[in-house]
């Protein structure tokens, strides 16, 4: 096909996507409203001061886009598979990347919009003070930290079947969190649980979110963007692997 309608066929895709979940509220609401109102309660009316509120904003920043990856790619995926949607856009004229990027681009605008409603509170209610260079890289930081989600969605969307696959994921999406010290600090948890802690990828957005913001952070930050890069390579492998096995 000539660029300029392989072009259009991405833009397509991607638009149907972004509308397909914008008019889904049991999607957009909980992935909005559940990191958002947990700052609001425990980074600020229950909090104790600016530096706490800022830590805070970090660790949420991070457990928000965590969600839009994980059941935006894992969910979508699997109910899809079990239909047979996804064998109709295998057999469609259409460039065989134009679904994932398409479900990509949906992922990070909503990733985009936690950051940013994380970051007023943080700012407006909160009085955070957040240089605009700090807020700028969280914000930036944050879009970009979805992708590894993303494939690990694809990858569990590829293994569960569609009816089953919101608790299962649920069920990956909350200890995960937990773990990575999202909730509470690593240092009040057992020895053997802060050292199981760097098995998670979001263990390591965390602490690329906490340097964003001026706080202590756990290792370099290479380190834990090269972790990264590794993870979401290794998912998108294992996923294409399976599909190409499975459909």
């Amino acid at each position: 096909m000539p660029r300029a309608r392989v072009f259009n066929a991405y833009l397509q895709e991607t638009r149907s996507e972004i509308l397909r979940y914008l008019r889904n509220p049991g999607f957009l609401l909980p992935t909005l409203l559940f990191p958002t109102v947990f700052y609001l309660m425990f980074g600020v009316l229950l909090g104790h001061g600016s530096e706490q509120a800022r830590y805070m904003l970090a660790a949420y920043s991070t457990f928000g886009v965590m969600a839009p990856g994980l059941f935006g790619f894992g969910v979508s995926l699997a109910l899809e598979r079990d239909g047979g949607l996804l064998t109709l856009k295998r057999a469609l004229p259409m460039p065989p990347a134009a679904y994932l990027v398409g479900k990509m681009a949906m992922a990070m605008l909503v990733a985009a919009a936690i950051a940013s409603l994380l970051l007023a509170i943080a700012l407006f209610v909160a009085h955070v003070p957040l240089p605009a260079a700090q807020a700028s890289r969280l914000f930036a930081l944050e879009v970009a930290g979805v992708v590894p989600f993303c494939a690990l969605g694809l990858l569990l969307g590829t293994l569960i079947k569609g009816q089953g696959a919101p608790g299962l994921i649920n069920m990956i999406y909350l200890p995960m969190a937990f773990l990575s010290g999202l909730w509470f600090p690593l240092s009040m948890m057992p020895k053997f649980l802060q050292q199981l802690a760097p098995v998670w990828p979001s263990f390591h957005l965390n602490q690329l979110a906490m340097s964003a913001v001026g706080m202590p952070s756990l290792g370099s930050g290479l380190q834990h963007a090269l972790v990264l890069c590794g993870f979401t390579v290794a998912c998108l492998w294992l996923a294409a692997r399976r599909l190409r096995r499975n459909g």
